[in-house]
């Protein structure tokens, strides 16, 4: 009777594939069974041994490399080495569960870049007549203030919260946002220009909105990148802003000024 099995029944015993096994054998891992008469390598209870504690620490995360001196090592090298595998895969399971926490996030859109509340915000402005344009051009500022003033993001967003409650501010807003289309020197603009300016001078609250956008370092640079984000050169958009910031320059408020 012909002692031990074939690699294929081998690598079935141990739940690997044959090209697994001769990979094994390549990095020295197992070692290859010498052939029987009729030229066969037989795998006996050794080799499966083998085999099965190979297959069983590569599956537990341990390094192919690893895995020859460690299976050859004594006891306590080995429980410590387990050890320190087990630390590795610890910290790969909190990679990947972030890794995952933030695909969750990705799914969701706005909240991968912006916290709840703004969210919450842009998800609110439809019910008060804004339309999806307005709402994709207050997403990019609100993600472009988070990124250039971050640490006034939050009272930023506190000072919206509060204005979208009144009437008058959010009619005005509604109405800036529709100077798109118009010719640069439609007279409108001027008039939209002076309505808004002094909204802003009679509701100083509302007033940081645009004054509260002010970084500690290259503020013109920041402030400009926010308050005129999505405005065209010459634009009906870009004549209203620079008409409302002279407005309230002349008033006493402080509004960086071009660079």
């Amino acid at each position: 009777m012909t002692d031990g099995v074939t690699i294929g029944q081998a690598a079935a015993f141990a739940d690997i594939t044959i090209k697994t096994v001769r990979h094994y054998h390549k990095l020295g891992l197992v070692d290859e069974p010498a052939r029987d008469s009729s030229g066969y390598r037989r795998y006996g209870s050794a080799e499966l041994l083998r085999l099965v504690q190979v297959r069983t620490l590569a599956a537990a995360g341990v390094p192919l490399a690893d895995i020859g001196p460690l299976l050859d090592s004594d006891t306590a090298p080995f429980a410590e080495a387990l050890a320190d595998v087990e630390r590795r895969l610890t910290a790969r399971i909190a990679e990947l569960t972030a890794q995952r926490d933030m695909l969750h996030r990705l799914a969701s859109g706005d909240r991968t870049l912006l916290p709840d509340r703004a969210v919450a915000m842009l998800e609110g402005m439809p019910t008060l007549g804004f339309t999806p344009q307005d709402v994709r051009t207050a997403r990019e500022s609100f993600v472009l203030a988070k990124a250039l003033v971050p640490e006034r993001f939050d009272d930023y967003l506190t000072d919206i919260e509060h204005a979208l409650r009144d009437p008058r501010f959010v009619e005005l807003t509604k109405r800036s946002a529709g100077v798109i289309g118009w010719e640069p020197d439609d007279p409108r603009v001027a008039e939209l220009a002076t309505d808004m300016a002094e909204h802003y001078l009679a509701n100083p609250d509302q007033l940081t909105i645009v004054t509260g956008l002010q970084a500690r370092t290259q503020t013109a640079t920041r402030y400009r990148l926010i308050a005129h984000h999505g405005e065209k050169h010459d634009s009906a958009a870009a004549r209203l802003a620079s008409l409302v910031e002279t407005k309230l320059r002349a008033a006493g408020i402080d509004i960086p000024r071009p660079d």
